[in-house]
């Protein structure tokens, strides 16, 4: 089996009955997620030799196009909850908390 055979079996699974139309915001947002986070965490790391206080600075990141992730909603914070019943809610809230420290995301 391919790859993508394999990523839209798992997105098929995934989706069960929602509306394929109404899938692709869910699928695309959590994607953007992951993506933000992936370069958040890579330049979190590359600061945190400096101190917490340097790896927590807002400015470090739009220095460098880098979005701004709040904690609670930092890939590594929303995957340790995903069994929880309200993890869709945990997402959406994460996805408003981006968009508000971010204003060219508004």
């Amino acid at each position: 089996m391919t790859i993508e055979k394999t990523l839209f079996a798992a997105a098929d699974k995934m989706r069960g009955s929602m509306d394929p139309g109404e899938y692709k915001h869910v699928a695309l947002g959590l994607l953007f997620l992951r993506y933000i986070s992936i370069a958040f965490q890579r330049k979190y790391d590359e600061l945190l030799p400096e101190g917490q206080e340097v790896a927590e600075d807002v400015d470090e990141y739009m220095a460098d196009g880098i979005f701004w992730v709040p904690e609670a909603a930092r890939w590594r914070t929303l995957s340790a909850q995903s069994k929880d019943p309200k993890i869709g809610v945990k997402v959406d809230d994460a996805m408003r908390a981006i968009e508000a420290e971010n204003d060219q995301l508004k």
